[in-house]
């Protein structure tokens, strides 16, 4: 409950003026006039939340790195994403839980939009950087550009949704979890040369 403290001193001093108008001595030794006055003031609460933050960064700036007869390889590391969970167990439905997916748009070279590289050529390796006490927090599966690079990963890149960093159960462990994943992009050797630029999605979900 919120007090007003000005508008309670203003009916107190009423109050009591008035009284002194009209009381007589006798009725102002009475006990029985007195008014017990009380308030319960509950503690503040803020609702916990789930929310998710991604490192400031100046986005991601690919270096060839790996490249052999078989494809043009550019790599780099996506900045460090934090998922975190302030609500109680009891604010958490059951068998809830949340996932991070991540997917990327197309290639545009700037000096020609008509020069382009799809995100199937774009892959992840996702990797935990902060500890899950309980194993209920893990990343996603790497997933291989469609140029493989011989790990045996899927061979999508991430041109659907793919998963960054989830848990099964929201209730088993409750905190911030920390991931990031190394980018590798896998064209053919004849790619197109430019300055390429795409853009990485990366969503939230909450489901039950």
């Amino acid at each position: 409950m919120k007090i007003n403290r000005t508008a309670l001193a203003a009916s107190v001093l009423g109050f009591a003026l008035a009284g002194a108008g009209v009381a007589t001595p006798a009725l102002a030794d009475d006990p029985g006039s007195g008014i017990d006055v009380s308030v319960n003031i509950e503690p503040t609460t803020t609702p916990g939340q789930l929310s998710m933050t991604v490192a400031d960064n100046n986005g991601v700036s690919l270096q060839e790195n790996g490249s052999d007869a078989a494809a043009r390889q550019f790599t780099g590391t996506l900045p460090t994403v934090t998922v975190t969970d302030t609500r109680t167990p009891e604010e958490i439905p059951q068998g809830e839980y949340w996932a991070v997916v991540g997917q990327a748009s197309q290639f545009v070279a700037s000096d020609d939009p008509a020069k382009t590289i799809g995100p199937e050529y774009l892959g992840w390796k996702p990797r935990l950087l902060s500890d899950s006490s309980t194993g209920a927090v893990s990343a996603g599966e790497p997933v291989s550009s469609v140029v493989s690079d011989g790990t045996g990963a899927p061979n999508v890149g991430l041109e659907g949704q793919e998963l960054l960093v989830s848990t099964a159960n929201s209730a088993d462990e409750i905190g911030t979890s920390q991931v990031n994943a190394d980018l590798a992009l896998r064209t053919s050797v004849d790619v197109a040369a430019g300055e390429y630029h795409s853009t990485l999605t990366l969503s939230l979900f909450n489901q039950s």
